[in-house]
């Protein structure tokens, strides 16, 4: 499956942005999928997860009651509204898809077969 993030972009502090992962070339409702993100000075980390249905779906500490991540199996594309943006969200964020293995955690880059190219996410104070 090839993967295209899009929609980031510089906004104020407590501001929102949606962020879009366009997928093809498979049967998109057959992955998981995820949203990372990373800055220069951090490795990738996990921001939230949804499963095939999106009737599950997980969050970092650090993002939960500000975003909200879902999917349209129908529109093949994964969605992470955020909201109350902080400065410390700034980072390239990056969507993945993996096909579901019973002993990989979501929360993992590593258990992730797909990536997008990323989109930049700025917040400023």
């Amino acid at each position: 499956v090839q993967l295209q993030a899009s929609g980031g972009g510089l906004v104020q502090t407590g501001g929102s942005l949606r962020l879009s992962c366009a997928a093809s070339g498979s049967t998109f409702s057959s992955y998981r999928m995820g949203w990372f993100r990373q800055t220069p000075d951090k490795e990738r980390e996990f921001v939230a997860s949804i499963t095939w249905s999106g009737s599950v779906t997980r969050y970092a500490d650090s993002v939960k009651g500000r975003f909200t991540i879902s999917r349209d199996n129908v529109k093949n594309t994964l969605y992470l509204q955020m909201n109350s943006l902080k400065p410390e969200d700034t980072a390239v964020y990056y969507c993945a898809a993996r096909v579901f293995v019973p002993d990989r955690a979501d929360t993992m880059p590593s258990s992730y077969d797909y990536w997008g190219q990323g989109t930049l996410v700025t917040v400023s104070s």
